[in-house]
């Protein structure tokens, strides 16, 4: 760790403590050459992967675009806000234990459905509609018949 003072590149570490929320770390500094202190602190960096839309654009990953995918769908549905958080969290959690750095959106795509489905099948029935652009009934008809399998197979 360079001092940022004169640059030079021997310090030693004086004190360590862990955060209260256990998710940094602070060091206590000090050059062994103009014997100046100073503080750094080392945290966990996790990124997302960068998501690769059907186009073939990229875009960064976007918390408040997957929020407001799952909020529309949900809309006037008997869904909590802890529930809505806990779905956005567990997707987040998967696309960052997939280990890429890109994932095609329709991974993503996938991912929330499968929580919607958990979450409640008529939020589902619509998102599915506009994600795999059902044209007529009959595909409203299967989206239906396949929620209503699970439910068959879960009994």
């Amino acid at each position: 760790m360079k001092c940022p003072f004169c640059q030079h590149e021997d310090t030693q570490v004086l004190d360590t403590r862990v955060s209260e929320e256990g998710d940094s770390i602070r060091r206590r500094r000090r050059c062994a050459r103009c014997d100046k202190r100073f503080t750094t602190k080392e945290r966990i960096e996790l990124s997302m992967p960068i998501i690769v839309k059907k186009n073939g654009s990229r875009t960064e990953y976007a918390s408040a675009k997957l929020r407001g995918s799952l909020m529309l769908a949900l809309r006037k549905r008997p869904v909590s806000a802890e529930a809505i958080d806990t779905a956005v969290a567990s997707i987040e959690e998967k696309l960052l234990t997939s280990g890429q750095r890109e994932v095609e959106s329709g991974y993503v795509g996938e991912l929330v459905m499968l929580e919607l489905k958990r979450l409640d099948k008529v939020a589902y029935i619509r998102f599915a509609s506009v994600y795999k652009n059902f044209e007529d009934l009959a595909e409203f008809q299967d989206a239906i018949a396949e929620v209503g399998q699970d439910r068959k197979t879960r009994k």
